[in-house]
């Protein structure tokens, strides 16, 4: 099973190098995102949501047990025979959060530490947004652990696009 990371921009290239044949989207309303040609309208997931952990400003869109249903049902109904492309607009928080929330679910009995771990070592950017992943722990029944081990590896690197990863799970 192999989990791609990247942002809005490297897009169209993330999935032409990796014959990908499904997208995750997790991105602000309103963004234009243009899903390659190669993925079929069904095999892509836009989720509506603002990068943020609490409601700041009015307008915003919070990440939600509804967002949660919508990636969990997508990503089990993932045939695992092509890549995944997990993109958010900078490619460091939701996409991050969404890819460690996707390799748990599949993999019950994956240690969440050492996949931070493996996170943080692929890219040093990479800020997976709690909101989500406290979210994901309580569905999953992982006790605190997916907050836990996202909290070992800290804030990454600042930047304005994360470095892009590849999960191999």
């Amino acid at each position: 099973m192999q989990i791609n990371v990247c942002s809005l921009s490297r897009l169209e290239a993330t999935v032409a190098a990796t014959g990908a044949r499904q997208i995750l989207t997790l991105i602000n309303a309103g963004t234009k995102v243009i899903r390659p040609v190669t993925v079929e309208e069904n095999r892509h997931l836009f989720l509506s949501m603002n990068d943020i952990v609490e409601l700041a400003e009015e307008g915003q869109i919070l990440p939600g047990e509804d967002h949660l249903s919508q990636l969990l049902a997508f990503a089990r109904a993932w045939d695992q025979a092509t890549p995944l492309v997990v993109h958010c607009y900078a490619g460091v928080s939701r996409s991050t959060a969404a890819a460690f929330t996707v390799a748990c679910a599949l993999n019950p009995t994956l240690d969440e530490h050492e996949l931070a771990q493996t996170i943080r070592r692929l890219s040093p950017t990479a800020t997976p947004n709690r909101r989500i992943v406290a979210l994901a722990d309580m569905r999953l029944g992982r006790n605190g652990r997916m907050l836990a081990a996202i909290d070992a590896i800290g804030r990454g690197e600042d930047c304005f696009e994360g470095v892009p990863f590849a999960l191999q799970l």
